[in-house]
């Protein structure tokens, strides 16, 4: 066994063993898991290395790329424009961003963006990562652009854009850009480590991330008018990117997140725990209301398998992810197998993230084996 470091009650030490046999067998390199049960941490462990290397240990202020576990906290913050009565989620997008009803889209509501259903769930090609870290360019295209199919009727994952739909949407209405309102809104508040980008100054203490093995299915075997080659290809994906200056310096709240389970759970426990952390109100219970409201549940136009999406988040279902709690829960996770699950019912919330990305899309056999520990564990 090699050592995993922190705390885990008694109950939890399944986990912890889970933890080590993976960092031992050389599936997982470096990882953290947090466990909070009604404001109470009762796990929170880290362990391995940081790079591939295996020169630099995985420590407790380790972050990483946390890929589409941004989406969470950039969904958390519409909530919070919307708690404040500043974003109406079934108003168009259009009365807030005028420019784009362009195309078609003068009927695409908020919620429609928040929910993966609005029909623009990439860029139109040519567009390359680096284009994305243009602000202005990369929202000039999203709204001139018209939908892939009917908004509202289906899912289809926004994989790499959401964070710049909703983003210009905080951008209008607070005059912020959106890795400015998590830093002072979110992140600041909580006293969480986690960041839209990352500034230089955390670099050091960057786990760099590992790229998983190649899709398991050829792009170019596609329609390329299909919005799963769209999406993929509007832009192509490169995990590697996620290492270099440019793609820390970016505002993407749907892919560029730096934190680790810690900060995260700090963050998205808000959610399990009624609006409130350690009396920082983020959200009202009417607010989270909203989340339950299902916007899609079928298979998703993207990533192929069924999904249920409410306003923000997964809520669950039991093929696709199956060991994500029911009920009154809601979830959603990174590529690469990184997850952030909160219960409502038991006020409990999960997170794990790790820099070793596995394959596949939405989860991993790493995070499967966790959550399902925990539960174990709880019950």
């Amino acid at each position: 066994m090699v050592e995993v470091s922190g705390s885990c009650d008694a109950r939890f030490e399944p986990v912890r063993d889970a933890l080590a046999e993976r960092l031992a067998s050389g599936d997982e390199l470096g990882a953290s898991i947090v466990v909070d049960v009604d404001g109470d941490t009762v796990v929170d462990i880290w362990g391995g290395w940081r790079d591939a290397e295996r020169r630099s240990p995985w420590v407790e202020d380790t972050i990483v790329n946390v890929w589409s576990t941004t989406k969470t906290v950039t969904s958390l913050a519409a909530l919070m424009l919307v708690d404040r009565g500043l974003l109406d989620p079934y108003a168009p997008v259009a009365r807030y961003w005028p420019e784009f009803a362009e195309n078609g889209k003068e009927h695409v509501e908020v919620r429609h963006v928040m929910s993966h259903t609005s029909g623009v769930s990439g860029w139109e090609a040519p567009f390359a990562i680096t284009d994305m870290y243009d602000w202005d360019l990369a929202t000039r295209r999203l709204a001139a652009q018209k939908p892939w199919w009917e908004p509202g009727t289906a899912s289809g994952y926004h994989a790499s854009n959401q964070g710049h739909l909703v983003g210009e949407l905080v951008r209008r209405v607070t005059g912020r850009h959106l890795k400015a309102f998590v830093a002072d809104e979110i992140a600041g508040p909580l006293g969480a480590d986690f960041q839209i980008g990352a500034v230089e100054a955390d670099w050091e203490r960057i786990a760099p991330v590992v790229p998983p093995p190649p899709l398991p299915f050829d792009l170019d075997a596609l329609d390329h008018d299909s919005p799963v080659y769209k999406t993929f290809t509007g832009p192509t994906a490169d995990a590697a990117a996620a290492n270099t200056p440019g793609w820390r310096h970016a505002d993407m709240g749907a892919i560029n997140g730096h934190g680790n389970a810690r900060s995260v759970a700090r963050v998205l426990k808000s959610l399990a725990l009624g609006g409130t952390v350690d009396g920082v109100r983020l959200l009202s219970p009417d607010t989270i209301d909203v989340i339950f409201d299902e916007q899609s549940h079928g298979p998703d136009l993207v990533l192929g398998a069924p999904l249920r999406f409410g306003i923000g988040y997964a809520l669950p279902e039991t093929e696709t992810v199956p060991y994500a709690p029911q009920g009154r829960a809601c979830y959603w996770g990174g590529w690469g197998g990184s997850v952030i699950m909160m219960d409502l019912d038991t006020r409990t919330t999960i997170s794990y993230m790790m820099n070793k990305m596995g394959p596949g899309v939405i989860g991993s056999d790493r995070s499967e084996g966790y959550v399902r520990a925990i539960h174990a564990c709880l019950t």
